[in-house]
């Protein structure tokens, strides 16, 4: 009996070591891989959003999640071998910052679920078969910009009554660019008023585009130019805008918090915050092709009046009036 009995405490015991071994194995920590075409410090302000929306889910970075950043620094030419380490790395989510890092992601892997923080069209792309089915291994959020472009056109023209000639400074190769253009196209008609387009393709062509734009007589700029150009040459775009005396109107925040004059469109931090709840969705067991694309909720209208005045330019009332936010 006494046999018997050591025989099932050994038991018992060497099961509890069991249990209590197999509790203190450490549990997998996901890894996820962020891909931005433009430099850490031109992205910050869209990388912190983002984990503050991680943050927001009980996500804490270096604890029970770990991120693996890359940054072309404004070479593109490098995204693909970027995408390729992250690929490598066997990261369980691929988050892309835009459409053109988006893509070398897209030719780096089929298996890897990848989530879009913001796209200007994700079926005209090629990366989703349909907004509510993605059907494939990408999925996230769009950022309608092509019936944005319109507006923005309409609020220059309000801003610069007097407006008739507007120099559009875009990159032909940037996807969704086609449609953009045609949304300009269809409000320059209804407003009257005469389009210059000017192609930035590379940094180099900046100056160029606003020493055309002022030997063509232009009265003000919509700046269609995205991505990793337009975010490493802020500063410099913003100097040549005051230097032109050129009314521009952007399509992101941060060129008037550097001092631009204007920019109406996607509250985009709000699109990287929301680009976690994606990544949340696919820990969790959840497959891109079933998560539908989520379209933008938060836009925002932001005025620089200290930039107005530098470029001589008077904001009517009605207009300040809409703005969401002003900077003095």
């Amino acid at each position: 009996m006494k046999h018997i009995i050591g025989l099932l405490v050994i038991f018992v015991t060497l099961a509890a070591c069991g249990a209590v071994a197999h509790a203190q194995q450490p549990t997998k920590v996901p890894r996820i891989g962020y891909l931005a075409g433009a430099s850490l410090s031109a992205n910050s302000a869209r990388t912190e959003a983002f984990r503050q929306g991680l943050r927001e889910l009980g996500y804490v970075e270096g604890k029970n999640i770990v991120i693996e950043y890359r940054y072309a620094e404004g070479k593109l030419d490098r995204l693909p071998a970027l995408a390729a380490e992250l690929v490598r790395l066997k990261v369980d989510v691929i988050v892309t910052a835009g459409p053109t890092v988006t893509r070398p992601a897209k030719e780096a892997t089929v298996t890897i679920p990848i989530v879009m923080a913001m796209d200007t069209d994700p079926v005209g792309n090629g990366f989703v078969a349909s907004l509510a089915r993605p059907g494939g291994n990408i999925t996230g959020l769009a950022t309608l910009a092509p019936e944005l472009s319109g507006k923005r056109l309409e609020i220059l023209k309000e801003t610069v009554p007097r407006l008739s000639r507007v120099a559009v400074f875009g990159t032909s190769t940037q996807p969704g660019y086609a449609q953009q253009l045609r949304e300009v196209e269809l409000a320059a008609g209804a407003l009257g008023v005469q389009l210059q387009y000017l192609d930035v393709l590379d940094p180099k062509d900046i100056e160029t585009a606003f020493r055309a734009a002022s030997k063509g007589r232009a009265d003000a700029v919509l700046m269609m130019v995205a991505g990793a150009i337009a975010n490493a040459h802020r500063t410099e775009i913003v100097e040549l805008a005051v230097k032109n005396r050129l009314p521009v109107m952007y399509t992101g925040p941060a060129f008037v918090e550097a001092g631009g004059l204007m920019n109406y469109g996607v509250y985009l931090h709000d699109l990287d915050r929301r680009a976690a709840t994606y990544v949340d969705k696919i820990l969790k067991g959840a497959k891109p092709a079933d998560i539908p694309v989520e379209q933008p909720m938060k836009f925002e209208f932001i005025i620089n009046l200290k930039a107005a005045k530098q470029i001589g330019v008077t904001i009517p009332p009605n207009v300040l009036a809409r703005a969401d936010k002003v900077i003095k």
